[in-house]
């Protein structure tokens, strides 16, 4: 099975949009794909592609659910990989112009622009370890990704402000997650301060602070690029909201050979694991939350992703799907969501991954994540229990999930 037909949502987003609008969402958040709209990248855009954004961002706001759009979910337009990918200078300009395209065309209808989804991702993934597109394992090409990834990232916020779309915001979104050190050894908890560095602070130090992590910068050595000041400066581009992408947490150990940041995972035994291996930890969702808080200053806050993969069958009965662990992992979330609220946390809004079953990349269709079950043969969908927790979540504005995470 491929990932060409995936769940179709190409085909059936009317069917789609009924859906949210069944489950109440406020918000649904999309990603548009760059070739879809500019099959070469740049140039002359497909118009048959821009109309699908259209019809979808129209039945969207039709059914009452604010569109969050991401400019970029990993799917680089083969044109331009051909070119380089992120490693040709030229892709801030190609990702701005790309950007303005977008603005122009939709405008205010879309009132939540993303610009890049998890660069570390992008990097890590795609130039470290190799595991998605481009399947490089290469570090003098991972720097020089990560650099061009956060200048496109300030470039499109700077072509946002000048398009003049004063009723809309736009961020950026990345994927978090704590490192704690598995034992009190001082190589452990040094490696736990490296994993945190690479993970967490990659990104968000040069796009809030406009420099990178000093524990980065020693980690990939030789490979580290000079930046000239005036590059550093300008990945500082102001932007309006953090999206944060949570899962899990991590206990590590030191281990030289798990490189670059020589931190190795440590599995827990904390109750049942996702089909990922992430174990379920929401009291960390807190941690992370206030932690941002605390380093960047109280910026508002989006949670553009948080969810769970576990076992679902292939074929949904009659009736709704049971998904117990699911519905657990969502109320435990929501629930560190609110504490952290409480804690002085600015969250705007929070979305789960995903609505529907889907492919999730090089992991294909091993992971079911979604609220609705989707049946890949018939394409027939089907509102888990998770789905209807989640409507009653929205319905009674909260009050269904209890105080406290378990």
């Amino acid at each position: 099975m491929t990932g060409d037909l995936a769940c179709d949502h190409y085909r059936r987003w009317p069917e789609d949009v009924a859906l949210m609008r069944a489950l109440g969402l406020g918000s649904y958040r999309f990603s548009v794909a760059w070739g879809r709209v500019l099959p070469e990248g740049t140039g002359t855009p497909n118009e048959a592609g821009l109309a699908f954004y259209d019809r979808l961002v129209d039945a969207l706001l039709e059914a009452g659910v604010t569109p969050m759009l991401t400019l970029y979910h990993w799917d680089l337009p083969a044109a331009l990989e051909d070119r380089g990918g992120w490693l040709n200078p030229d892709m801030p300009k190609w990702f701005a112009d790309y950007a303005s395209l977008l603005y122009a065309r939709f405008g205010s209808r879309v009132p939540l622009w993303c610009t890049i989804n998890e660069p570390w991702v992008v990097v890590d993934a795609g130039y470290v370890h190799g595991v998605n597109a481009p399947g490089h394992r290469d570090w003098f090409e991972a720097t020089r990704a990560t650099h061009s990834l956060l200048l496109s990232h300030a470039a499109a916020v700077r072509r946002f402000r000048e398009s003049g779309l004063r009723d809309a915001r736009i961020g950026l979104v990345v994927n978090l997650a704590p490192h704690h050190p598995a034992t009190d050894a001082a190589a452990d908890v040094a490696a736990a301060v490296r994993g945190h560095a690479y993970f967490n602070e990659h990104y968000l130090d040069p796009a809030y602070r406009g420099r990178y992590p000093d524990a980065v910068r020693e980690m990939f050595g030789e490979a580290w690029p000079d930046h000239t000041p005036r590059d550093m400066a300008s990945l500082a581009e102001p932007f309006d909201f953090l999206g944060i992408n949570w899962y899990t947490g991590y206990d590590v150990r030191h281990d030289d050979t798990a490189l670059p940041t020589r931190a190795r995972e440590v599995p827990g035994d904390r109750g049942p694991k996702m089909t990922t291996g992430w174990e379920v930890r929401p009291e960390l969702l807190i941690e992370t939350l206030t932690w941002v808080t605390e380093r960047y200053g109280r910026v508002p806050i989006y949670i553009t992703e948080n969810g769970a993969a576990f076992p679902d069958p292939d074929t949904a009965p009659g009736g709704t799907l049971q998904d117990p662990l699911r519905t657990d992992y969502l109320r435990r979330h929501l629930a560190a969501a609110r504490e952290a609220i409480r804690r002085g946390v600015d969250l705007r809004g929070y979305y789960v991954w995903s609505l529907l079953d889907n492919f999730e990349w090089a992991s294909g269709f091993s992971h079911r994540m979604g609220l609705v079950h989707v049946d890949y043969a018939t394409q027939q969908r089907t509102i888990k229990a998770s789905g209807e927790f989640y409507r009653e979540v929205i319905r009674t504005n909260g009050a269904c999930v209890p105080e406290g995470l378990d």
